[in-house]
């Protein structure tokens, strides 16, 4: 994907955060939300554009940043960012969620979906079913289990669908929860 393909992919996960519970506890205030979670969005995500694993729909409506396995988000990069953009009252909080985050991450190989998120004024039209069932074949095709953290309830109807389980809920303090999902390959 090509610098500007990788604008239009972060700024549909932008939009599509929007609202999100886990993002905006982070970052309540609007401008600190516009100025931290592209940042954010890269360091989870930037090595599914160096792997070839992000994957959009037409148009940037729908993007998908899977890390596939042995790839890895740059966990430096997510502690700068988290280090310089939330409040200080929250940090200890965010620094026990990550922590929890790992101790629910598989051990064996596994494709990883760090983001997911489709452009409000698109939601409805699919698009978050293609990129599922784009990328579960490829799972499915490696034999590879498919992990996520779920950061907003509404949307673990969507992945259930697609055989994700629920393994536990992350929390910390005033947090909202996070849903760390499983889905065996098929």
């Amino acid at each position: 994907m090509a610098a500007a393909e990788e604008d239009l992919a972060v700024e549909t996960v932008l939009l599509a955060f929007a609202a999100d519970p886990m993002a905006r506890w982070t970052w309540p205030n609007a401008r600190q939300y516009l100025a931290a979670m592209p940042r954010m969005i890269r360091a989870f995500g930037s090595s599914a554009f160096a792997n070839g694993s992000a994957f959009c729909t037409d148009g940037y409506a729908g993007t998908a940043l899977w890390l596939p396995p042995g790839v890895h988000s740059d966990e430096e990069g997510l502690g700068a960012v988290l280090e310089s953009t939330v409040a200080p009252s929250l940090a200890p909080e965010t620094t026990v969620i990550f922590e929890q985050m790992a101790t629910y991450h598989p051990t064996e190989p596994h494709w990883y979906l760090p983001l997911i998120g489709v452009d409000p004024a698109h939601q409805g039209e699919g698009h978050g079913d293609a990129l599922m069932v784009y990328a579960l074949a490829r799972c499915d095709r490696d034999h590879a289990p498919a992990y996520l953290e779920s950061s907003n309830p509404r949307n673990i109807p969507f992945y259930r669908r697609y055989g994700f389980e629920p393994l536990g809920a992350i929390l910390a303090g005033s947090s909202p929860t996070l849903v760390p999902m499983l889905r065996p390959p098929h």
